[in-house]
């Protein structure tokens, strides 16, 4: 069988546009069991994170709730960047909110979270990069994928805009390119059983 690189401490997922329904199709395939914390930055609207939450926690079993400054973060549970905060995590297993300036005209912003879990996480980070526009999160998939983490982007076919996926693709910086309907079962076959190494 192929080596595998050490199973995953947490789990960072970012969309823009197309990403509240892609979201909720990755959340509805995953299991009450899921065991590692999943952290999530999804560009939205003012004022539509707690409603987001909300409805994404009609997706399946797993708790969603928008992320709170210090709080521990859990295993099985998702937590949302909340409206015009950047989200990411601290050394000791908390999560981290923040009003530092904006990344490149986004907050929260994907490429935030993805250079703070390659920070705490080096190569325990699993970031997944799904469908949205322009190029938030290539520069944080670049630091995580330098730090050891596994990378997976949807693919062109399944996003409704390939913007965010389109250029971590176009960079290198993918390890797995994946179809929607598939996000789900290699997230969860890569925190069970570790991510495959070359």
């Amino acid at each position: 069988p192929p080596a595998v690189a050490p199973r995953p401490a947490v789990v960072a997922l970012a969309a823009s546009t197309g990403g509240p329904a892609a979201l909720f199709r990755v959340l509805s395939e995953l299991p009450a069991d899921f065991p590692v914390p999943l952290l999530v930055v999804q560009h939205i609207a003012l004022g539509f994170s707690q409603g987001f939450a909300t409805w994404l926690r009609t997706a399946g079993p797993l708790p969603v709730k928008v992320a709170e400054d210090g709080e521990p973060l859990l295993p099985g549970r998702v937590y949302l960047a909340p409206d015009d905060k950047h989200l990411g995590v601290l050394p000791e297993g908390r999560a981290e909110v923040s009003r530092a300036a904006p990344v490149q005209g986004f907050r929260p912003s994907a490429t935030w979270l993805f250079r703070s879990v390659a920070r705490v996480h080096g190569p325990r980070a699993l970031a997944g990069i799904l469908t949205g526009m322009g190029q938030d999160g290539l520069e944080g998939v670049r630091e995580l994928r330098g730090a050891g983490g596994y990378v997976l982007a949807q693919d062109e076919a399944s996003s409704i805009v390939y913007g965010m996926p389109g250029v971590v693709v176009g960079a290198g910086l993918a390890h797995e390119v994946v179809a929607l309907p598939s996000i789900a079962s290699r997230l969860l076959a890569c925190v069970r059983t570790g991510v495959p190494v070359a």
